[in-house]
């Protein structure tokens, strides 16, 4: 038998030996593929509660006037956050600055995650009453005006073994999200523009103790406010109702 021949028999034995449970559901030969709801490698949806465990005085308490510790922010942002005035924010109607995709799972507060629809994931915040929706695939929403909230794409990420980016249990929701409308990084000032693009990683931990634990890593990109990219992450619980779900206005102060 020719190496060529035992290759083709060793190639031809290892997919038959393949269990048909491997298959995604709905990929098989003849079927169409499954829509994002339903090829969901990870559960997001219910309600979620802030866990702060980093950057506590920034988070908690609206930060004092110039106080931009790890932020690399240009001097162009320097001036801007210098001339931070709340009033004139609350006077503008502008309350809700630093309530946009950017910064908004930074603010201490519950989520409320479910299906939109089959394509469509959204998720509500307490926390200044905000909605983000996700759109997977080609279910994107045409741009329209600059928002808060911008438009954001989703996409799930698996790798082999059912594991998603830096090993994640089961996979890992990745979202872009642009059209931005200028905002806060922090309740104090720190600005972002609508140039900004971000990119969002969503995954979830189980702990010893049964919690289960969402982690959000955020990586915020502004040629004009940013001198790098801006990387952090925010944490959530899970919960098993709707406790402490308390949806309050915008704050310019807090």
């Amino acid at each position: 038998m020719t190496y060529r021949n035992s290759k083709t028999i060793l190639g031809l034995t290892i997919a038959i030996a393949l269990p048909l449970a491997a298959q995604p559901p709905g990929g098989g030969r003849g079927g169409p593929p499954p829509n994002p709801k339903a090829a969901a490698p990870i559960d997001l949806t219910g309600y979620w509660v802030s866990i702060v465990t980093e950057d506590w005085r920034y988070r908690m308490v609206t930060p004092a006037p110039g106080d931009y510790q790890s932020v690399p922010m240009t001097q162009a942002a320097v001036k801007i956050a210098d001339a931070w005035d709340p009033a004139k924010d609350e006077a503008a109607g502008d309350q809700c600055k630093s309530y946009g995709a950017p910064a908004l799972l930074r603010i201490p507060e519950h989520l409320h995650i479910t299906w939109q629809d089959d394509q469509t994931l959204r998720m509500d915040t307490d926390a200044g009453k905000q909605t983000r929706v996700f759109h997977f695939g080609n279910s994107k929403a045409p741009e329209g005006p600059h928002t808060l909230q911008g438009d954001s794409v989703a996409e799930w990420e698996v790798q082999g073994g059912g594991r998603g980016r830096g090993g994640a249990a089961n996979g890992t929701m990745k979202v872009t999200t642009s059209n931005l409308k200028a905002g806060f990084l922090r309740k104090n000032g720190v600005p972002y523009s609508e140039n900004t693009n971000l990119t969002e990683y969503y995954d979830l931990v189980k702990e010893r103790n049964g919690d289960t634990l969402m982690v959000v890593t955020i990586v915020v990109v502004d040629p004009m406010y940013l001198r790098e990219s801006f990387v952090i992450s925010s944490h959530f619980k899970k919960l098993a109702g709707d406790t402490g779900w308390n949806p309050t206005a915008c704050s310019a102060r807090w």
